[in-house]
């Protein structure tokens, strides 16, 4: 049995007065990786009563001073890069250098927002009186709550915990179960840089439970969410009736267009980067690949030759390229999916089976449809696996219809040597991400992220826009008597 890991309330390491743990399984082997607590609702209470205390030192502390402790943070996390990326792929299943990356960017997120410790937080504005001066200044919400989902353990949290710090605000963290070990470690590194107590919280357990208390708390005044559509629509739903600011970032369902005068090769290239890294596990994941009819059966045959060189394993080993599903239930839906998409009469041209191993692991193969209708599910809902579906199409319109044909809108791309084609698609794309000649599922730390339609609610996530969420803005008018 692995290491049991704690609750982080008011400064302290605790163990839930449940007495109960959850196990944390490492879907590459079925081993366990370690232990979290399965916590009460009084639990969840005192984490937020802890941070409502540290709130009004914690403002006071002021921007530069907090910024000064990201700093530290990320030297912290970057002291421990190699324990957290290997915990990261024991419990989600990524190969180990998407690990390490993840963990680089949750250390490049540190020190952007480090550095908001020293830029602006208001302008001066012109009064009518011209003995008047006039200006904004940006307040914090004041206690934060952040719920995270289990396939980005380092990036997502920290990219909502460091600018909900950096401006000022209290944390309750509540990570996914199934990767609270990755996350306990990061909060350790947060610690390690002095952090006031307090100042962020961290409690496990069950998204019933814990999640629920937690999003219908009349004590918290933001809540940033990310992962499930239907949890999402449960903490829009008690947030709108506490009065409380939220935030959420949920499904996707992303198009790459591939247009008959594309380079295909690259095409290919990022087609398979996008679907398959991380095993299919990414919200900005390509998962529906459009494909101008004049060059059709060519990219079909080099994508089908390209995957066959993928190799499925454990993440830690060196010559595995995709990992497994995270979890036994997410490998369910993955499989249940495949078999959705054969009855409603798309054919697989491309994996569609479990991979057999020594190791009794979640794994699945790669696995490509075609004689795909844009109405089928495998079209229409996200699956969040290693599953794409080709779609042939005659024209550029025809394929930015059928890639705006989805309630999605977070993530899409184009591949093609035409501008007037690229200029088209980024008008009519219904889509917060929108990326030419490269592959869906890049995101760049520095600039806003979020997507459309049902695949997010509220103000951008990331750069310079994640200052909307977590502040509000004062307007402040001084004259002198």
């Amino acid at each position: 049995m692995g290491e049991v890991y704690s609750n982080y309330i008011n400064g302290e390491w605790r163990e839930s007065k449940s007495g109960n743990l959850i196990d944390s399984i490492n879907p590459a082997n079925l081993e366990v990786v370690g232990s979290v607590q399965f916590s009460t609702i009084e639990e969840v209470t005192e984490a937020i009563d802890a941070a409502k205390l540290a709130k009004k030192e914690w403002r006071q502390l002021g921007q530069f001073n907090r910024g000064q402790i990201l700093y530290k943070a990320a030297e912290a996390l970057e002291n421990n890069l190699q324990d957290v990326a290997e915990t990261l792929t024991k419990e989600m299943g990524k190969t180990l250098p998407e690990a390490i990356g993840e963990t680089q960017r949750g250390i490049a997120i540190l020190k952007y927002y480090a550095s908001e410790g020293a830029r602006k937080e208001g302008d001066v504005i012109p009064a009518s009186d011209k003995d008047a001066l006039m200006f904004t200044k940006r307040a914090p919400l004041g206690v934060v709550g952040i719920i995270t989902p289990w396939n980005f353990p380092v990036a997502i949290p920290i990219w909502k915990i460091a600018p909900a710090l950096v401006y000022g605000n209290t944390i309750v963290f509540k990570p996914a179960s199934e990767a609270a070990v990755t996350a306990a470690k990061v909060v350790k590194c947060f610690e390690e840089a002095g952090l006031p107590k307090g100042v962020l919280n961290f409690i496990t357990g069950s998204g019933s439970q814990v999640g629920n208390a937690l999003i219908n708390s009349k004590d918290i005044n933001g809540i940033t969410f990310t992962g499930s559509e239907n949890t999402g629509h449960l903490v829009a739903k008690a947030a709108s009736v506490n009065g409380v600011k939220y935030q959420l970032e949920m499904g996707g369902k992303n198009p790459v267009i591939v247009l008959n005068d594309a380079n295909v090769n690259n095409a290919v290239n990022a087609v398979l980067s996008g679907a398959f890294k991380s095993t299919g596990q990414k919200c900005t994941a390509s998962s529906r690949v459009i494909v101008q009819s004049g060059i059709y059966n060519q990219f079909k045959s080099m994508l089908l030759e390209e995957a066959s060189k993928i190799t499925v394993g454990d993440g830690l080993l060196n010559d595995t390229w995709m990992g497994p599903c995270a979890n036994e239930s997410q490998y369910n839906t993955v499989l249940e999916y495949i078999q959705i998409g054969q009855e409603e009469g798309a054919n697989i041209i491309y994996g569609g089976k479990p991979v057999e191993s020594n190791t009794n692991g979640f794994y699945v193969e790669p696995t490509i449809f075609e004689n795909v209708s844009s109405d089928m599910r495998i079209a229409q809902e996200e699956i969040f696996g290693p599953v794409i579906s080709l779609i042939q199409v005659d024209t550029t319109e025809e394929a930015i219809e059928v890639a705006n044909d989805t309630q999605y809108g977070l993530s899409a791309s184009i591949f093609t040597t035409n501008i007037g084609s690229a200029l088209t698609f980024m008008e009519e794309i219904e889509a917060g991400l929108v990326r030419v000649n490269a592959e869906s599922a890049g995101v760049e730390l520095q600039a806003p992220f979020g997507g459309m339609k049902m695949s997010s609610t509220g103000t951008r996530e990331q750069g310079e826009s994640a200052k909307e969420f977590y502040t509000a803005v004062k307007t402040v008018f001084v004259k002198a008597e």
